[in-house]
């Protein structure tokens, strides 16, 4: 049985003193639950929401990573700092990442290489926009995100993976993909996963849904075959909302 692992992004969004707070207000509304609880905050909040989570079931993660270790990358923030300072999670390959500072599956796939040799946890995000939706390529686009994405992956390194599909079109715009569609298309995920690395492999990796995740639909599609939970944008800003989601059922 897989686990089911929510994950809030912030995004460009909360001072230090507000990720304090979240985390004060979210840790009592979210103790008793199984799920994986995970917000993932910007860079400049990690070491104080990382405090305020000691001794408390919230994982903390962050939004993004650079591939090196080291070296003259103006503004960037390496795994293995992420790792020094304990942190869990990483956001890899967000469709705004790819939209508006060109990252690639290529590059995607070197992030998750290097998150996954520091035993970072990764969630990679793929998904595929409207026009790609309507013009029927929607599961050419996200099998071949997932397939370029986890090359030259070892079999656990793939079961250390959790995939985020994301549908570009229901992100922060109030569309949500039915729970139908949602399932079918991570299917296809976990098929291609199947043809790739075998049945033991795709029955393992756990495989999110995103895009105006809300307590009002969490639990229809959390509840679909596929679906191992969610990572979820602005309702994860407010911590009732995002402890309603956690707590879905």
């Amino acid at each position: 049985m897989r686990k089911k692992v929510i994950a809030g992004n912030w995004k460009m969004n909360k001072l230090p003193n507000e990720a304090m707070e979240f985390i004060t207000e979210l840790e009592p509304l979210v103790k008793n639950t199984e799920n994986e609880v995970v917000v993932c905050v910007p860079y400049t909040d990690l070491f104080y929401a990382l405090n305020m989570a000691q001794d408390t079931n919230i994982k903390i993660g962050a939004q993004n990573m650079n591939a090196e270790e080291k070296g003259a990358y103006t503004g960037e923030v390496s795994g293995e700092m992420l790792k020094a300072i304990g942190v869990e999670y990483v956001i890899l390959g967000h469709s705004e990442r790819r939209a508006y500072y060109s990252e690639t599956d290529e590059s995607v796939n070197k992030k998750l290489k290097k998150a996954l040799s520091l035993s970072l946890k990764p969630i990679v995000c793929v998904g595929e926009s409207l026009e790609q939706r309507e013009s029927g390529s929607a599961k050419e686009i996200v099998t071949t995100q997932t397939r370029l994405a986890l090359d030259g992956l070892s079999n656990d390194d793939v079961k250390s993976t959790i995939i985020a599909y994301e549908p570009i079109w229901a992100i922060g715009t109030g569309k949500t993909a039915t729970k139908e569609d949602a399932n079918e298309t991570i299917k296809w995920i976990r098929e291609e996963i199947l043809k790739l690395y075998g049945n033991d492999v795709a029955d393992s990796v756990i495989i999110q849904y995103g895009g105006s995740v809300k307590s009002s639909n969490a639990n229809e599609l959390f509840t679909m075959s596929d679906i191992d939970g969610g990572l979820v944008g602005g309702a994860s800003l407010k911590a009732d909302e995002f402890s309603k989601i956690v707590n879905y059922k």
